[in-house]
């Protein structure tokens, strides 16, 4: 760490998160008692880079195409046959469960006249991977089985027709893929993850919640918007109450990595006076009242983040027949927030277990598909539990759609929601009108909005 590093968060007024876990003298997980600050400069970002479509073409052929990208989870093709596809602007990638129960991805575009094997973002089953067209068929493994009327094609035979593999790689119950042959393993793409992650055991949970929601903005405005808790001030006010906005820790690990600590249960320095115990678990417990009720008590001398967990710990163990005995209190309550580039964000805590993902809607630089989905742990067999669910069905909602419609979806996080992607248009929209040529952030709160930049940079000049 630099001495520019050391002084990022000189003059701020909140203690740090780190101040605040040594205060409390509670266990705490090594990954949660590290920062990694890092300046990476103040150069303005240009605005060219949410709107020009020559620049979102040049990210389309030389990043999307060269990075790890999570496609499904594992549970979206259990058996044998089971595919899912996965689209990223004109690219598409059919993965897939092979005979001998490995996962396969190929490229979705039939080596005859190109047509589609499936719809974009389909999933479903199938014996045999077959054209729509005229019915040339491969079997799963990706090799040519069969050419109707093969006499009048002589010149295919001897020639390698096996469908064009896409790199595979499981991490945590999710599928990625990445269409680059000499790209880095994925284990290296995404330290320091899963040794952070390793207690919260990702491969054990299931969808229960999947909302898919459209929004009229570029794709890196929309993560953008979700890295950073510095919007809380003026998005969500009413948050300000049990989250200390000022006080987020902001960690950049690689190019690829990089993460947002938040502590529940602790106010913004603008809440003044200093809220109760008691208003703190109210208002930090937004999100998880459809399990936790409104009755949620205070004891005389107990600290609101030490309640919080400990019912959390009791109630979503009964709620998912699951043993949660084994996570600290900031495992249970605090947001722990990895982002995953180029696209991914990734919520590991059982209080708001989720995961994001935001992809551009077809070829076009002003429109998002935001992905969001809620990953519950899976029933324990050894506790009584039955077996997991299967994944939820994505609820798509349009621009003008309400997060609070989503059914299972509590309606207060919904509207918390609602603020977020209620700015994007306007920001969007702000960007094309603008006379000034770029955006201005702040060294430390927004670090990873221009990671986010200088990493796609890397990834355009190597191209």
């Amino acid at each position: 760490m630099t001495d520019r590093d050391k002084t990022l968060t000189d003059g701020r007024k909140s203690a740090s998160a780190q101040e605040i876990l040594r205060r409390e003298g509670r266990p705490v997980p090594p990954a949660f008692e590290m920062e990694s600050r890092r300046f990476l400069g103040d150069a303005d970002i240009d605005f060219d880079r949410y709107t020009d479509q020559a620049f979102f073409d040049r990210e389309m052929d030389l990043m999307w195409t060269r990075t790890w990208q999570w496609a499904c989870r594992e549970d979206h093709i259990p058996k044998v046959g089971d595919y899912y596809v996965y689209d990223i602007g004109h690219h598409s990638v059919i993965v897939l469960r092979d005979k001998d129960m490995s996962v396969k991805a190929y490229v979705n575009s039939c080596l005859h006249r190109g047509t589609k094997f499936r719809p974009g973002d389909s999933l479903g089953s199938m014996e045999e991977i077959r054209c729509p067209f005229h019915g040339w068929t491969w079997d799963l493994s990706g090799e040519l089985k069969r050419i109707p009327y093969d006499w009048d094609v002589p010149h295919v035979k001897g020639r390698d027709f096996s469908l064009p593999k896409v790199q595979v790689g499981l991490w945590g119950g999710f599928v990625f893929i990445n269409m680059d042959d000499d790209a880095m393993p994925l284990a290296e793409y995404l330290a320091p993850i899963p040794e952070h992650l390793e207690n919260f055991d990702l491969s054990n949970r299931f969808i229960e919640v999947h909302i898919e929601k459209e929004l009229s903005c570029n794709w890196k405005a929309a993560r953008e918007a979700f890295v950073e808790n510095y919007h809380t001030q003026e998005t969500h006010p009413q948050l300000l109450l049990g989250s200390d906005d000022e006080g987020s820790q902001y960690d950049v690990f690689n190019d690829h990595i990089c993460r947002m600590f938040v502590l529940f249960g602790v106010p913004s320095p603008l809440i003044d006076p200093r809220p109760s115990e008691q208003e703190l678990v109210d208002q930090a417990l937004t999100g998880n009242r459809s399990l936790m009720g409104d009755d949620v008590i205070v004891g005389e001398g107990e600290s609101a983040r030490v309640v919080m967990a400990r019912i959390l710990r009791k109630q979503l163990g009964d709620a998912y027949d699951t043993d949660l005995s084994r996570f600290t209190d900031t495992e249970m309550i605090d947001v722990s927030q990895y982002g995953i580039f180029p696209n991914a964000i990734l919520f590991p805590q059982l209080s708001l277990p989720m995961i994001y993902r935001f992809r551009p809607i077809g070829n076009d630089p002003h429109r998002t598909l935001f992905e969001l989905l809620i990953m519950r742990p899976n029933p324990d067999p050894h506790d009584g539990g039955g077996d997991a669910p299967p994944p939820a069905v994505p609820q798509r909602l349009k621009e003008e759609d309400s997060f609070t419609t989503i059914k299972g979806f509590d309606p207060i996080l919904g509207h918390v929601y609602d603020q977020d992607t209620g700015n994007l248009r306007a920001q969007q929209q702000g960007i094309r009108a603008a006379r000034k040529k770029g955006a201005t952030l702040l060294n430390y709160q927004e670090v990873r909005v221009r990671l986010l930049h200088q990493t796609l940079d890397k990834y355009l000049a190597e191209g």
